[in-house]
């Protein structure tokens, strides 16, 4: 069994974009600029933007967060969207999920302009990577694809079963797997919460990207040996020998999993670092577009 650690394969293309955007900037260039919204005050989007910064930071990346009270209307989040929209100055904008109620996901997404959409949410962005056009990716499958590719992982010809069908994960997961590219050509089965026959159809698969946000759902009867285990989720499961009151789990019970398995993500430490990754080579790719460089 051999770690998929996403430290190091994060770090790797962090090092990679930190030259091309010294290279950038040392021919009088500006650097990649990433805008963030934030909405309100949630715990986990709060930490996920605050890596963000200091990633694009680290790499030499410019980034802009535009924080608003939940109270915030519609129309002015639209208004503000509409502005970086047409500042020239930003490559990338990503409005940082969940937003409150009365306010509709799919008008913010709707409002990014698609040339900057480096979360790969907009409608534009799925029918160009639907129809196997250069796009931008989502961030998660995005990063995803990164890691196998870093790792040298075989994919043609493998059956791969992805569990779970969000926007987010599952269904770009699922196409981007069956894609006549590699990391790619593998046999998609996706699964879901009407799948009858989970177990045996998860105990054909070469490669399990398991994205449904149960915590150690899936378990080693459920896995045949030499898999390769990508673990998407990550829950906060109360745990009182923990200083902070809780563990993080992935979707995946590890320690009888990894076992059987030939590779594996580990959790915390392996999809979500590249999801940072994916976001930031999106945002770059943004830049390079732009700039027509």
């Amino acid at each position: 069994m051999q770690l998929l650690d996403g430290k190091l394969a994060a770090q790797a293309i962090k090092d990679e974009l930190k030259a091309k955007t010294a290279s950038l900037t040392a021919k009088g260039n500006r650097p990649p600029h990433l805008a963030a919204i934030l909405v309100g005050t949630d715990g986990a989007s709060e930490t996920y933007v605050a890596s963000k910064a200091k990633n694009c930071a680290e790499i030499g990346f410019e980034s802009t967060l535009k924080r608003f009270p939940d109270t915030i209307s519609e129309e002015e989040l639209l208004n503000e969207i509409e502005l970086l929209n047409n500042d020239d100055n930003i490559d990338g904008i990503l409005v940082q999920l969940p937003l409150p109620k009365h306010i509709s996901d799919d008008k913010v997404i709707n409002k990014i302009n698609p040339a900057k959409d480096v979360d790969g949410f907009h409608p534009v962005s799925v029918g160009n990577m639907v129809s196997g056009t250069p796009t931008f990716i989502p961030a998660t499958p995005y990063g995803i694809l990164l890691m196998l590719e870093h790792y040298k992982i075989p994919t043609s010809g493998k059956h791969a079963v992805v569990i779970g069908r969000s926007h987010i994960v599952g269904t770009p997961m699922s196409i981007l797997l069956s894609r006549k590219a590699y990391p790619g050509n593998c046999t998609v089965t996706t699964c879901h919460s009407a799948t009858t026959n989970l177990k045996e159809i998860c105990l054909q698969g070469d490669i399990i990207v398991a994205a449904l946000g149960k915590p150690e759902f899936l378990t080693a009867d459920m896995v045949k040996e030499g898999a390769v285990i990508i673990d998407v989720g990550i829950t906060r499961v109360p745990d009182a020998t923990k200083k902070s009151g809780f563990a993080l789990k992935g979707d995946v019970k590890f320690d009888e999993v990894a076992p059987k398995s030939s590779y594996i993500t580990p959790v915390p430490g392996g999809v979500g670092l590249m999801t940072i990754a994916g976001l930031l080579m999106n945002t770059y790719n943004a830049y390079m577009q732009k700039e027509n460089k």
